[in-house]
């Protein structure tokens, strides 16, 4: 079973993602500033965000998990600061990421619910 890791980073930037673990481990220390070892995860994704690759250290060793949708583009988290490297996200979030759902749109559905609600 795949544990993940109590803290996730996605990178703001497009990487290019034919790169190895110790190429995106070198670029999780020197362009995000941190530790790519540790109970932590680092979300990577290409220019078109059609593709994404999750690097984490499991204690024994690096993991890469490699997605790409058949259909549409993933949605990054929208409110990135202008100069931030990474943003970080939660369990639930990596989850929607990973389906290539927009969270945006969760939450207009939601607020549409609420609305629209007689109770």
């Amino acid at each position: 079973m795949i544990r993940i890791p109590a803290s996730i980073f996605v990178a703001s930037a497009p990487v290019d993602l034919r790169l190895s673990f110790d190429r995106l481990g070198g670029i999780v220390r020197t362009a995000l500033g941190r530790e790519p070892q540790g109970d932590v995860a680092f979300v990577f994704h290409n220019r078109a965000c059609t593709h994404v690759k999750i690097l984490w250290h499991d204690g024994g060793g690096y993991c890469v998990l490699y997605k790409r949708l058949d259909r549409r583009t993933f949605r990054l988290p929208m409110v990135v600061p202008a100069d931030a490297a990474s943003v970080t996200i939660d369990a639930r979030e990596l989850a929607l990421l990973f389906q290539g759902i927009d969270t945006a749109l969760l939450r207009r559905a939601r607020r549409i619910a609420r609305a629209n609600d007689p109770t």
